[in-house]
């Protein structure tokens, strides 16, 4: 499997060093090279990107603005100088966040992350061309695992990484929150968090702004309250 993938940095230097990188990773294709994000536009709305290098501090408009413009954007590992917008880029879902300079061992790391994507997304494909199921594949501890939804508890993002909670042990993989977010159905799962999703059915009791799912309390946040509640609560409220 083949990742397409672009270089938007302004700096000549790092886009040099970038695509040197990506000429020795097997898996990866360079589809081509901007010094402005604006550049990139047509390219990216053809669909022909399926991940990018994206540096943040750039002429005219950062990378994390830029990023957030764009509707249905694929994969992004950015690419700074300043460890001060780490978080920043996490929350919007970033498979990584490079700081410059970049070694090979790192940016290597980051590239297997978007593998792992890609191949968990294609295989997780397949399950539900061929049939609905009632389970999907994540890959942690260095293995497929095969989850199924009525075991799960709750997903949580943490930076880089997602924690799923089952009955039984709890799961760390390398994917976004958002390609989580895709394989868990909304007829059983809520988003009640921009972190947390939790399955409706595992939910206990409600508490102010936190849900009691076990030993776990799981936050509300404002903006989600409304609708968390009235889809639970749709039909099955009982009051004098």
């Amino acid at each position: 499997m083949k990742i397409n993938c672009i270089i938007i940095d302004d700096e000549p230097l790092a886009r040099k060093g970038l695509k040197e990188y990506i000429a020795d990773i097997e898996f990866l294709n360079l589809n081509g090279e901007f010094d402005n994000p604006l550049k990139a536009t047509e390219l990216i709305s053809r669909g022909e990107v399926q991940l990018f290098f994206l540096d943040i501090q750039m002429p005219k408009i950062t990378g994390i603005d830029f990023f957030k413009t764009l509707t249905h954007a694929p994969p992004v590992i950015f690419t700074t100088a300043y460890p001060q917008y780490a978080l920043e880029g996490y929350e919007l879902n970033a498979l990584d966040y490079l700081v410059k300079p970049i070694s090979f061992d790192r940016f290597f790391k980051a590239a297997l992350k978007a593998k792992e994507y890609y191949e968990v997304r294609e295989k997780n494909i397949t399950e539900a061309t061929t049939r609905i199921a009632d389970y999907f594949f994540i890959k942690a501890d260095n293995k497929l695992v095969k989850l199924f939804y009525d075991d799960i508890l709750f997903a949580e993002a943490l930076q880089n990484y997602v924690v799923v909670h089952t009955k039984d042990r709890k799961y760390i993989t390398y994917l976004t929150f958002k390609s989580v977010e895709e394989y868990l159905p909304g007829t059983k799962f809520i988003k009640t968090h921009k972190s947390f999703i939790v399955s409706a059915e595992k939910i206990e009791s409600i508490e102010g702004n936190n849900i009691r799912i076990g030993i776990h309390d799981i936050p509300i946040s404002r903006n989600l309250k409304e609708e968390v509640m009235e889809t639970l609560l749709k039909g099955k409220f009982l009051k004098r």
